[in-house]
């Protein structure tokens, strides 16, 4: 087997010594973290429209039964903390390409020219998979869940129109004789179940809902990096399919709220995507292969 030497000038200098490289890592951490605080402040000014946009699978949720699309404030407290969690959460997705950015400058000194090129396109699709992964769970799984859940719903909360007439014509009146009991309006249920939902309870489950998804969709661009690299291979990955999906059913039920219909939604996404990452590792040591053998030849 041809054996491939690299030039002097096929990797950059490093051969610097130790508190160097903890210089750069300590400037490459300060412009992340800048940068997060930046996007967060910048977030945290335009909470407003950021939160009318989060909002909206529920409120076409409501709007599909005819309800009105409000939530309510349980603690003095709970507006400002619902500000700062979409800052907060803002900030993170705002920031995200600044730091692979700067991840990317602190290891590409200690790589080869063939190993930059081979890394870029991962770089390029972990922004992309996360945003695909968090416009799936805000398009798709967001609208899906609020419909099912608000189908509980059973109302509405408080008199039919026709009872509420009678009861406003009645007012000034004397009141029934004793041991005459009222008639029930028709129709009435016994008790209401109408959504009222808190602010900060919302936001929290929508966060989780689209970050867990934007995360889990990493997973084939890590597989995949680490398959070029040879730290995995595809039958490695296939012999350990059982444990993984003991894995994945621990991560879905941290992640999601305590409900199973979000726990085996977020299942499915996960382990469809780890059997991608199987196909997509295999075609990575198939072509390594046919290049190894090309190489002999």
């Amino acid at each position: 087997m041809a054996t491939k030497t690299a030039k002097p000038d096929d990797i950059d200098d490093s051969s610097a010594p130790l508190i160097s490289h903890l210089a750069e890592l300590r400037k490459r951490l300060i412009w992340s973290v800048l940068a997060f605080v930046i996007a967060m402040v910048l977030c945290y000014f335009v909470w407003n429209p950021i939160f009318d946009f989060l909002t909206q699978p529920i409120c076409y949720a409501l709007e599909k039964r005819g309800q009105t699309c409000g939530l309510i404030l349980l603690k003095l407290q709970e507006g400002f903390f619902v500000a700062m969690r979409i800052a907060f959460f803002g900030g993170f997705v705002l920031a995200f390409p600044v730091v692979g950015y700067q991840l990317w400058r602190f290891v590409a000194p200690g790589l080869y020219r063939s190993e930059k090129n081979a890394l870029l396109p991962f770089l390029i699709a972990s922004p992309v998979m996360f945003i695909i992964g968090a416009g799936f769970a805000y398009y798709i799984i967001l609208p899906w869940a609020f419909d099912f859940f608000l189908g509980f719903q059973q109302g509405p909360l408080g008199l039919p129109s026709d009872a509420a007439g009678t009861a406003t014509h009645a007012v000034g009146t004397a009141a029934p004789a004793a041991g005459h009991a009222t008639p029930a309006a028709p129709n009435q249920p016994w008790a209401g179940i109408v959504f009222q939902g808190s602010v900060e309870e919302y936001l929290t489950l929508t966060t989780k809902f689209i970050l867990a998804f934007g995360l889990s969709f990493q997973l084939p661009v890590a597989l995949t990096l680490m398959g070029k690299a040879g730290l995995v291979s595809a039958e490695g990955l296939a012999s350990v399919r059982r444990y993984a999906i003991i894995v994945i059913l621990v991560l879905a039920a941290m992640v999601t709220p305590p409900d199973v219909i979000s726990q085996i939604v977020l299942f499915s996404v996960i382990y469809g995507l780890y059997e991608i990452s199987i196909i997509l590792v295999r075609r990575i040591e198939r072509k390594r292969a046919l290049e190894e053998q090309n190489a002999d030849e």
